[in-house]
């Protein structure tokens, strides 16, 4: 109806009133089905009211949740879990690391009008955040010219969530926490300001609302002497800033951090738990360099010793390969049968041709194709006493093997753990000095012989004593390990 009886229209009375076109574009929007995909009605009982879902979410969550979730030409699937997924993990996100930016500026009395702290006197980690931004600035400007408005959501979204929270403001946080307001604390609040400050612009054509109250919050009004973000110009793309290599090293740092991580979440190894080795296979000259850039980053993240690399025709690590039916079916058709077969029987060197060229040619009965290695998957096989993963052409493999040595140092850290939590909850002040009490326990007794000075210097304790019975009054039963309990007292110096 839409198409034959209102579109056509438009434009036969403009050809025939004005000789010209009623429009250029236009966005026919798709349905809103409920949740299993069926067609809202009273009758079934599935209408939701949206009058009654603003109320509870707001605006802003609701249009990003429908914005990001399908193009707004095909029909939504409505799911009310997924408002509160939109709404924890992208608002959320967003406003934590707003709070946090808004802590420490206030404590350190931070307006955004100081002296710009040169890119090339800030540290690699802020150049990357910064050109990682402009990245987005021009990607998420094209989506909008382009009317994808759903490519341009969830690329803020992933920038917020992946990039800034969860990658820049946790690995510098301790530059915040600093005392003296010096040029490398003055250049991470600069740093964090600018992206937060530019992201509520980016944002702001799908949540109107709440980037007009992080605008203000950031006080752009003030300085931009502009009434709202909405007056204020969208972000200009700046190309100088943009440096490719140092977003390609970091993204291996993320893509590496990723997967050590989940194969440690495969077998229940914590990450306060010491590892020993990582091993990955070097693709190339340049892929070891730009790792060995980033891997004293990896190595903290992940707590692991020591990241070596192995030749890439090693047969340490052996690789299967298969298609990725999802992504091929429809392209392959017919062909997904003999495609198969070719893939089955790729050798070692096939995979890691592929791997590095990206791509191969397959033909079948006359016809060509080009499969890029986004369209396959490349599994490991794990090896004993190790752990392997892969992503595209990047795999790694972690020895999960856990030493007497390597199991001290992970109680040591636990133990931190509990007596910081213990020193929180008891209201301490960040500086006071403590004294520590722990249960007598054979592990334990190892534990602080070895890792005393490292045990003291991190929660700011004088001693540590072991005694052979704890009064339950003025001790806390905690666990340290599966098979560790044993009380702790934790009193002021």
């Amino acid at each position: 109806d839409q198409t034959r009886g209102w579109f056509f229209t438009l434009h036969a009375l403009a050809v025939m009133l004005f000789d010209s076109v009623a429009y250029k574009n236009i966005v026919s929007n798709g349905l809103v089905l409920d949740k299993n995909g069926n067609k809202m009605s009273k009758r079934l009982g599935n209408a939701i009211n949206p009058f009654e879902v603003i109320e509870k979410y707001g605006a802003d969550v609701l249009r990003w949740y429908m914005m990001t979730n399908s193009q707004p030409w095909d029909n939504l699937k409505f799911d009310m879990e997924g408002l509160d997924e939109v709404k924890r993990k992208f608002f959320g996100t967003l406003y934590n690391t707003y709070s946090f930016f808004a802590l420490y500026a206030n404590i350190d009395q931070f307006t955004g009008n100081e002296p710009i702290v040169p890119l090339e006197k800030r540290p690699e980690i802020d150049r990357w955040i910064v050109s990682l931004l402009n990245t987005l600035i021009k990607n998420v400007k094209d989506s909008y010219e382009e009317y994808e408005p759903t490519k341009a959501g969830r690329l803020i979204q992933e920038f917020v969530m992946d990039h800034l929270s969860n990658w820049y403001v946790r690995l510098n946080r301790k530059r915040f926490w600093g005392g003296t307001m010096d040029d490398d604390k003055l250049a991470a609040y600069q740093t964090l300001y600018e992206c937060l400050y530019q992201v509520t612009k980016l944002m702001a054509p799908i949540a109107p609302f709440y980037s007009e109250r992080l605008f203000v919050d950031l006080k752009r009004d003030k300085i931009e002497k502009v009434q709202s973000v909405h007056h204020s110009f969208f972000p200009e793309y700046n190309a100088s800033l943009v440096d490719s290599l140092l977003e390609e090293r970091m993204q291996h740092a993320q893509d590496i951090t990723s997967l050590v991580l989940s194969l440690r979440r495969k077998v229940n190894i914590k990450v306060r738990q010491p590892l020993s080795k990582i091993l990955i296979p070097a693709l190339d000259k340049k892929f070891v360099e730009q790792i060995e850039k980033v891997k004293d980053i990896v190595l903290t993240e992940v707590n692991v010793k020591e990241l070596e690399f192995i030749d890439a025709n090693s047969d340490i690590i052996v690789k299967k390969i298969k298609p990725n039916f999802k992504v091929l079916g429809q392209k392959m058709g017919k062909h997904m049968k003999a495609l198969t077969n070719t893939l089955n029987n790729f050798n070692q060197n096939d995979i890691r041709k592929l791997e590095i060229e990206k791509q191969f040619e397959f033909s079948n009965e006359g016809e060509q194709f080009l499969i890029t290695i986004d369209e396959v998957e490349i599994l490991t096989q794990d090896m004993p006493g190790w752990l392997v993963a892969s992503k595209g052409s990047l795999t790694v493999a972690l020895d999960i093997t856990v030493t007497d040595e390597l199991k001290q140092e992970g109680v040591a850290r636990e133990l931190i753990n509990r007596i910081q939590n213990i020193r929180k909850e008891s209201g301490f002040e960040v500086t006071d000095k403590i004294i520590i009490y722990l249960e007598k326990n054979e592990l334990v007794e190892k534990v602080v012989e070895r890792h005393k000075n490292y045990i003291t210097s991190q929660t700011l304790a004088l001693d540590v004593n072991i005694f052979e019975n704890m009064e339950q009054n003025n001790s806390q039963l905690v666990e340290i390990d599966n098979n560790l309990e044993l009380r702790i007292q934790v009193l002021k110096a």
